[in-house]
């Protein structure tokens, strides 16, 4: 193609297929790019390689003549490239990722993922599986270089983080219970003429993560002494701005977020009521809890979960959305065992030919309370997380891959699916009590977010009518004594929230300001259109617009 037919779209698509081809990670997720053994390289090298093709992309980008981006398709693509990769450079130049240390989304957590992602269906897919494995020294090594480098010049991550890691790597390895560890789970089911050859190679990763756990212990963990938890106003915006898309007013956030707070607990404080006579909402969740209706065992709370998924898709097809092929298949799954809290989706591959999928971390239990779990897999499957992705997926064709792909930014994604747990309460399927009393508590969840992340990272005093330690300054064990006061969920939940919000400063936060932004920008429509709006025509034509930032998406859905 001459340089003169390029479009915005062809450089975007450039970009996911030179990140694909460099990070293995990438290249599975999307099902794309050359299928080999490798894992990430995690060392400053790796990143320095990752973060010059997006400078690359941004000056292909620039060089484009300013016709190509005539198309609105092409404009919104180019904007959206172009504010993506401007603030990873930032984030990078700014050397974040000397320091990532933190229970959710680190890139040790990659290097598992690539063998979440495997495939394991013949002797070919066990021989890459065994590969990646013995590559799991190598990628940890890289990053303890990476990590070694942070330490040296003063970018280090909080103590706190280091320790969580790793507990989560004694879940990994086994070194928690006694057992043999998640690396041997993964290879058991493999061919017995490859027995040896697996069993070594977990063997090997096995060995690779207590290696890199007790230098987290030994060397990372003292270094990182003193290192705070909150990171402060600049470095907070700088890390909202990757999630949101969004040079955002903090403070306006801060105070809408208490605006949001009381109202919400009104409405909590009436359901209650509905649960249990007399009860506060507290009293009322634990009520649900000990005596509320129940899954018991882990197979069976996953096959629950997929049939709620099944059952809104047969409700919702025809009437509310148009769910056909393969956006109607989405797999239920439980989460593997030293992952975060929070229940989380992946979104299909390109091809579709591996689903959209939910996972539920057990962390530990065998007996699930369901009062919570509907809303919350309206949010993380249909209408919400899978809806969205596997509609921007299959539009694939209109849109360029970067927009339903590396594009996405998580505001808008988490915006649309706390809306989606709001419009299967408006639309009647949360009129249980004890499900209403889930919804609003996850919605409290996702308020509490904005007031303890935004508060937690600036140190902002707490307000005079909060009802809560007013005038005081927030810290940790503030927030978590917040969430244990007005969110119904145990204190590991509680423990492992605060933490990822302290490790992914501003991420937190894009669930409550994405839904306002949907909500805007469904309302503006709606009084543009007048009577003739319609609901489900809107919808369609938002699941395919592709992804937005917060300072583009209330506008983009009200033109719709």
């Amino acid at each position: 193609m001459s340089d003169e037919q390029m479009t915005p779209r062809h450089v975007a698509d450039g970009y996911v297929d030179r990140m694909a081809a460099l990070d293995p990670e990438t290249g599975l997720a999307l099902g794309i790019g050359a299928v080999d053994d490798r894992q990430p390289d995690l060392t400053p090298d790796g990143f320095a390689a990752r973060e010059e093709v997006a400078r690359q992309t941004l000056a292909a980008l620039d060089a484009l003549p300013a016709a190509a981006a005539d198309a609105p398709q092409e404009a919104a693509c180019a904007r959206l490239l172009r504010e993506r990769l401007t603030a990873r450079l930032q984030w990078y130049e700014a050397g974040e990722h000397y320091r990532q240390v933190q229970n959710l989304s680190s890139p040790v957590h990659g290097v598992r993922q690539v063998l979440t992602l495997s495939a394991t269906r013949t002797d070919e897919d066990w021989a890459l599986v065994a590969g990646r494995l013995r590559n799991v020294p190598a990628a940890l090594d890289g990053y303890r270089v990476t990590l070694g480098e942070g330490i040296g010049r003063g970018l280090l991550a909080a103590p706190r983080q280091a320790e969580v890691m790793r507990e989560q790597l004694a879940a990994w390895t086994g070194l928690d219970d006694g057992g043999p560890g998640w690396f041997a789970g993964l290879v058991a089911p493999g061919p017995e003429g490859m027995r040896a050859e697996l069993d070594a190679a977990a063997a090997r990763a096995t060995e690779a993560v207590v290696a890199f756990r007790a230098w987290l212990g030994e060397v990372y963990a003292p270094a990182a002494e003193g290192t705070p938890d909150a990171v402060g106003r600049e470095r907070y915006r700088r890390h909202a701005r990757q999630a949101t898309g969004a040079d955002l007013d903090l403070d306006e956030a801060y105070g809408w977020a208490w605006a949001q707070f009381h109202e919400n607990l009104e409405q909590m404080r009436g359901e209650a009521g509905r649960v249990l006579p007399g009860a506060s909402p507290l009293e009322a969740m634990g009520h649900l809890n000990a005596q509320g209706h129940a899954i018991t065992g882990r197979e069976n709370v996953r096959v629950w979960l997929q049939g709620i998924m099944d059952e809104a898709v047969g409700a919702l097809d025809g009437e509310h959305f148009d769910i056909t092929g393969p956006l109607r298949r989405v797999e239920s799954c439980l989460a593997p065992p030293g992952t975060a809290a929070a229940p989380y989706y992946m979104g299909p591959s390109l091809d579709f030919a591996r689903p959209g999928r939910t996972y539920l971390p057990a962390m530990g239990r065998e007996r699930f309370p369901t009062w919570q779990l509907v809303s919350t897999w309206y949010h993380e499957g249909v209408p919400g997380h899978h809806l969205q992705i596997a509609s921007w997926t299959a539009s694939a064709g209109s849109l360029s891959r970067y927009q339903v792909t590396l594009g996405r930014i998580s505001a808008d994604v988490e915006g649309w699916a706390l809306y989606a747990e709001r419009l299967m309460n408006d639309l009647g399927y949360l009129t249980d009590p004890a499900r209403r009393l889930g919804y609003l508590d996850k919605q409290m969840l996702r308020i509490i977010r904005v007031i303890v992340d935004i508060g937690m990272h600036l140190e902002l005093p707490i307000p005079a009518d909060s009802g809560f330690h007013p005038g005081e300054r927030w810290t940790p064990a503030l927030a978590e004594a917040f969430m244990a006061a007005h969110h119904g969920s145990p204190a590991g939940r509680r423990s492992s929230e605060i933490i990822r919000y302290l490790g992914r400063p501003g991420q937190a936060i894009g669930y409550k300001l994405g839904e306002r932004a949907w909500l805007t920008g469904r309302e503006a429509a709606r009084r543009r259109h007048g009577a003739a709006f319609d609901l489900k025509t809107w919808h369609m034509k938002a699941l395919v617009q592709g992804s937005f930032g917060l300072d583009d998406l209330a506008d983009n859905l009200a033109s719709l």
